[in-house]
């Protein structure tokens, strides 16, 4: 019997060919690329059998580009033409850094920050491009040809704008992106399918420049995000500059000028990882005044200075376990992540935390590569040994704006992505045929208090009463946790969508107040939220009786119409009495409330009265057999 070869669209004819694909780790200090052979995962070296390469870029005079330990090497001398960590710049508005902590001429502008170097004017997109370009080039010329994709990872706790930034950089650079995965996920796959891991396990993931908390449940192939937090401005890098700081402070000597800033964090650096393995670091240098910096920092001493960056990793650790609904026993295993987790304090840290030791017999700096290599051989269509499904979640929640300011969120935080979610709202007017969708993210209950991310109409709405019409609004997060929006009225079948093109301007610590504050704030906000539904309620009725007495308004003698009004005025009363008033706000929706089941009661016979008449008006010149029952 002859076997019937089918190709999807567009891909080899050739189906056992194996495509190249290859996993980034993008990282702020240093960078990798991994792919899978023969079915193990691999780290891919260069020329002179470097695993790692320094994300640092440097624009040279003569009009080219250096990359990687060359660029490293002359960062002091040239420190304004050579940009590290510009992973923490991605997504990034000059408002949210602090920029007399940097060498660079930035660029004042509204959207995400530029720095200006002799090569020009450059954005952290253009930056972190020239670094997976050659990333790209060491991965064709050891595999011997054009890659396929690549998966990328990013900290699972980048935003929108991130994401958006990261993506971007990757098509600059010719890339074709698989897919974004959260650096923890990518762990996570790595040290599952090397150990044969199962069991709910912490990815505790502490690179240059972010900080990421995820716990995960491996069972048979299946990786489950259950929670995670973490913070994107929490890194090595500032134990660097805390280092740095104590520096200056005890060699007393006058304000140092850029170059000899990325003097001092390069010492900064260097005294970081020798204390991993020694007890004294001997800090020397001469600056370009002429002084000599002469130190010597013990462990003790960097433990002390280090403490308070210590302990802010373990608070999202905390809330990352009540997320998930788990306690410390619960936790099989914690995996170290991330070049900084070889600091001894950061291993006693979290061994202290968990009661147990962390696992570290895979390399911290390789595993987020090599979790990611393995993932974009199964997108790529490649074969592998293991069966491989991952569900990673969303960070924080997605809803839009209703009446009186609400937040109706449509995705809660820790979804488990891609997601798609609907929901079905309706006019608040009669005759309205325009919507305004106003999409959101946070966790507090209040517009005010959480982030816009986009606005747009849906037109076109068929004139009806209040309340008739009926428009679905659909939330799809795709696998890279970028959102796209849509809205439909039903009966007409006009639509609406966006994707949410991200402004670069939300920062670390606005995501953390978001979720501190939505807990924080959770009796304030439930208060908030009945009085707005309340007013809510009462506006809608209000409208709806004005309109009622204005065309059937001769159904009522005087007296009734009086009383009526009384009520009216009284439930508007109550309303004005809340505007601008932040205290008490329970006893003030209870008193709308009361004034709207008021008005309703005293306007019930009104209704009954109105719709005898518009049946006897419907009735009006037909007889019985012209009626069909």
């Amino acid at each position: 019997m002859a076997l019937l070869q089918i190709s999807e669209p567009g891909q080899s004819a050739a189906p056992h060919q194996h495509k190249l694909a290859v996993g980034i780790d993008l990282g702020t200090t240093n960078s990798l690329v991994a792919t899978v052979r023969s079915g193990l995962s691999s780290i891919l070296v260069d020329d002179d059998g470097h695993a790692l390469l320094p994300s640092v870029v440097r624009y040279l005079p003569d009009g080219n580009i250096d990359v990687g330990y060359s660029a490293q090497a002359a960062q002091s001398q040239d420190p304004a033409n050579t940009i590290i960590s510009a992973k923490r710049f991605m997504g990034r508005g000059l408002k949210d850094i602090d920029v007399s902590q940097q060498p660079y001429h930035f660029i004042d502008t509204s959207e995400m920050l530029q720095i200006e170097t002799r090569g020009g004017i450059k954005s952290p997109v253009e930056i972190s491009a020239e670094i997976l370009k050659v990333l790209k080039s060491r991965a064709e010329k050891s595999l011997g040809g054009e890659l396929v994709g690549a998966v990328i990872t990013v900290p699972a706790y980048f935003d929108d704008a991130q994401r958006q930034a990261t993506k971007d950089a990757a098509r600059l650079a010719g890339l074709n992106v698989l897919r974004l995965l959260n650096e923890p996920t990518a762990a996570a796959v790595a040290y599952g399918l090397n150990n044969a891991a199962e069991g709910t396990y912490v990815i505790y993931d502490l690179g240059g420049g972010t900080f990421d908390i995820s716990i995960l449940k491996l069972s048979k192939g299946v990786f489950a995000v259950l929670a995670t937090n973490g913070d994107s401005a929490l890194g090595g890098d500032d134990f660097d500059r805390r280092i740095f700081c104590w520096i200056l402070e005890q060699s007393k000597c006058n304000p140092v000028n850029a170059q000899d800033t990325r003097l001092l964090l390069t010492k900064a650096r260097e005294a970081k990882e020798w204390l991993t393995d020694h007890t004294n670091a001997q800090i020397t240098s001469m600056l370009s005044t002429g002084e000599v910096i002469d130190v010597n920092l013990s462990t003790k001493q960097f433990n002390a200075l280090t403490q308070t960056l210590v302990a802010k990793t373990l608070n999202p650790t905390k809330k990352a376990l009540r997320d998930a609904n788990l306690n410390i026993e619960d936790i099989k295993g914690i995996v170290l992540v991330g070049g900084a987790t070889r600091m001894p304090q950061i291993r006693l840290a979290v061994a202290d935390f968990f009661k147990q030791s962390p696992l570290t017999n895979l390399d911290p700096d390789k595993i987020v590569a090599l979790g990611a290599a393995i993932q974009a051989n199964t997108l790529a269509g490649n074969k592998s040994g293991a069966d491989l499904l991952l569900l990673d979640v969303i960070p924080l929640s997605l809803g839009l704006e209703t009446m009186g300011g609400l937040v109706e969120k449509i995705i809660p935080r820790n979804a488990t992505l891609p997601i798609a979610r609907a929901q079905e709202f309706t006019t608040f007017k009669d005759g309205q045929t325009a919507m305004s969708i106003h999409v959101l993210q946070g966790e507090r209950e209040l517009v005010s208090d959480c982030r816009s991310l986009a606005q747009f109409e849906l037109r076109g709405i068929p004139p009806m009463v209040a309340g008739a019409a009926r428009i679905r609004v659909t939330f799809t997060v795709d696998a890279d946790g970028l959102l796209s929006v849509s809205a439909r009225e039903i009966a007409s079948n006009v639509e609406a969508n966006i994707v949410v093109k991200p402004s670069y301007g939300l920062n670390e610590e606005q995501i953390l107040a978001m979720l501190t504050s939505g807990f924080s704030s959770a009796d304030a906000d439930k208060q908030a939220r009945a009085l707005a539904e309340a007013k809510v309620d009462a506006e809608s009725l209000l409208e709806a009786i004005k309109n009622a007495l204005e065309k059937d308004g001769d159904l009522l003698n005087k007296h009734e119409k009086q009383q009526i009004k009384a009520k009216i005025d009284a439930l508007e009363a109550a309303i004005i009495q809340t505007n601008g008033h932040a205290g008490a706000v329970d006893t003030t929706s209870d008193a709308i409330i009361k004034a709207t089941e008021v008005l309703n009661a005293a306007t019930e016979d009104f209704a009954a009265r109105r719709m005898d008449a518009g049946v006897s008006r419907a009735l009006a010149g037909k007889n019985l057999d012209s009626l069909e029952i």
